[in-house]
């Protein structure tokens, strides 16, 4: 959704920056992406296989939940090495397919992660505000199929940015240079990137916030007539249930702050672009406000796994027996001898062989190692 304009290195100051402090600096933020991509991956597929595997945390909130993860995933997997890439060398290395292929998976994530959380914002305003149409609206299929066309909508949304972009040429008046990059019109056109920057700007971003604000303002008026009239000795199981409800909803709107916080930036510098679209910016401050803009972007395709962990006892459970399950796995095949299998000696070394072997290559998993 939010392209460069330029380079990296071409952003950094001036031609007469050295080239050192250019390769230097590129490395650095492209370790920065490294870290996220690694704990991104870590923490969003333990999650989605905590969610899959054990059936006390399988749940509305936690399957919607596992299509987000699925949605950092793929983001992470595709779009973030590219955008690493982009401060390690002068050109566009992807081609022409993959100026039209990273930024439609980008804008699909980003669908994918908005309409989602609008999604758990729905579901939290139907479980507390209007619990009687939970039993007729919740069921596996029915999450499923919901899922589903949030993924379809996403996908139809982000069409028009598989279409639009390409490799165009730039110009940087300052040095009479020109460099060709991947972006979302050509240069000297003004009115097309104002109109997909607004546009892109009030679908994935404005309207879904302000329809979560709605139900959440509905959410904290009926949490708090629950509290008020629930009498000071009142049925501890009622009380309960308020408790587990405020804090599914509370989880759902840390999720939410920290979307609204990570994209706003992205948002506001492809704004400024759009409306500045025939003058390619050099300063140093547009590119650390870049800079800092496509990290915080990325980084939240790495927050919801640990920001759960930190709020859900249960899913803090569930993920270390996961997370060490899959550690002891790795383990286990990087120190596995090649010997077992030659140990056929016997019926009782052949299924002590397989048995190992099963367990190291992750095909079938101890009942002692992974529940």
């Amino acid at each position: 959704m939010e392209h460069q304009h330029t380079n990296a290195s071409r952003s950094l100051i001036s031609p007469s920056t050295p080239a050192q402090t250019m390769l230097y600096t590129g490395v650095a933020i492209a370790s920065v992406y490294g870290v996220i991509i690694v704990l991104g991956l870590v923490g969003n597929i333990t999650l989605i296989k905590t969610f899959c595997s054990a059936k006390s945390v399988r749940n509305v909130p936690n399957l919607f939940m596992s299509s987000l993860a699925l949605g950092d995933v793929l983001l992470l997997v595709t779009c973030a090495p590219v955008d690493a890439s982009r401060y390690l060398s002068e050109e566009w290395l992807f081609g022409r397919l993959g100026c039209k292929v990273i930024p439609f998976i980008q804008l699909t994530s980003v669908g994918v992660s908005v309409f989602t959380l609008t999604a758990l914002s729905a579901d939290r305003y139907r479980a507390i505000v209007r619990p009687l149409d939970v039993q007729t609206s919740t069921s596996t299929t029915s999450i499923f199929l919901q899922a589903l066309l949030i993924w379809v909508l996403s996908l139809i949304l982000a069409i028009p940015e598989a279409v639009f972009s390409d490799l165009h040429t730039f110009n940087i008046t300052s040095t009479n240079e020109s460099f060709v990059t991947c972006a979302p019109y050509p240069h000297g056109v003004e009115l097309h990137p104002q109109i997909h920057s607004m546009a892109s700007f009030l679908i994935f971003y404005i309207i879904p916030l302000l329809v979560i604000s709605v139900y959440y303002s509905f959410i904290a008026q009926s949490l708090m007539r629950s509290t008020c009239n629930l009498p000071v000795e009142g049925n501890v199981h009622a009380r309960r249930q308020i408790e587990s409800r405020k804090r599914l909803a509370k989880t759902v709107l840390v999720f939410v702050g920290l979307f609204a916080l990570c994209w706003l930036p992205s948002h506001v510098i492809y704004l400024y672009r759009s409306y500045h679209y025939s003058q390619v910016d050099t300063s140093l401050l547009h590119f650390v406000c870049s800079v800092v803009a496509r990290i915080l972007a990325f980084t939240n395709s790495c927050l919801n796994p640990f920001a759960l962990y930190l709020l859900s006892n249960s899913f803090k459970k569930q993920f270390n027996q996961h997370l060490c399950c899959c550690c002891r796995i790795i383990i286990k095949h990087s120190q596995s001898p090649i010997h077992y299998s030659t140990r056929v000696t016997s019926v009782r070394s052949l299924n002590h062989s397989m048995a190992s072997m099963t367990v190291i290559n992750g095909r079938q998993l101890g009942q002692e190692d992974c529940v």
